[in-house]
């Protein structure tokens, strides 16, 4: 068992993000994630008879009275990677090591605004109540950074968020070209809900950079109060 995640790599948001564990499990990968996330559960329930333990693809999740844990279980899989449930359906292959790398690396190349500009999505995500993979908004952050050759906070901020919506919160490749696909949301309902909120943001954004760039900063500030819904 290793901690992956938000908190262990700098991305995570105070009171919101939850300690990650993946377990590495033995034996044969049975054909449904289910059978797997089932018998997980059952097993964490049996342990801590007095904790509400639900499941959360991938996860099951441990509400301890000072914070949730997130439990990934996964199958060993080829190249240091791990089978997981995949949020959406079925299995994907995940490699959480060589993911953190990637961000780190790109943060790296950016004097450490890439970590500061995911946190900032990810507080849009739960100040906003949006149905979004925390790991996917990550990702495309990450992503849209490598292609870029400097950081601007509200021009960054606003074109995450619009690239984003311009792939309508399309399934991502793995940009280490190791692992499988990044889902955004776990179900359509909760990709529109999302697509909804995410309009919505790319317009405040749009707003909040073009008022800081004509001078109007009490404008710009407003619209990012209203993004982060402060």
């Amino acid at each position: 068992m290793f901690e992956i995640g938000s908190l262990r790599h700098g991305t995570g948001v105070w009171l919101y993000s939850d300690a990650d564990y993946l377990v590495s499990l033995k034996g044969i990968r049975p054909d449904s994630p289910w059978t797997m996330l089932n018998k997980v559960k059952e097993q964490l329930q049996a342990r801590f008879p007095s904790t509400t333990v639900v499941t959360r693809r991938p996860a099951v999740v441990c509400k301890f009275s000072d914070g949730d844990v997130e439990i990934v279980p996964g199958y060993p899989g080829s190249s240091d990677g791990y089978w997981i449930a995949n949020p959406a359906d079925g299995w994907m292959l995940t490699h959480p090591k060589d993911h953190n790398r990637y961000v780190t690396d790109v943060n790296t190349k950016h004097g450490g605004a890439v970590k500061k500009l995911a946190r900032q999505v990810k507080v849009w995500k739960y100040k906003r109540n949006v149905p979004v993979s925390s790991c996917y908004l990550e990702m495309r952050t990450a992503k849209h950074m490598n292609g870029e050759k400097s950081y601007s906070p509200l021009w960054d901020l606003y074109l995450t968020l619009k690239k984003m919506r311009d792939a309508e919160l399309a399934a991502m490749n793995d940009p280490t070209g190791l692992g499988s696909r990044f889902g955004s949301c776990s179900s359509e309902a909760n990709r529109q809900d999302a697509m909804s909120k995410l309009n919505r943001a790319v317009s405040r954004a749009l707003k909040a950079k073009d008022y800081a760039k004509d001078g109007y900063e009490s404008l710009a500030i407003e619209q990012l109060k209203l993004l982060f819904n402060q």
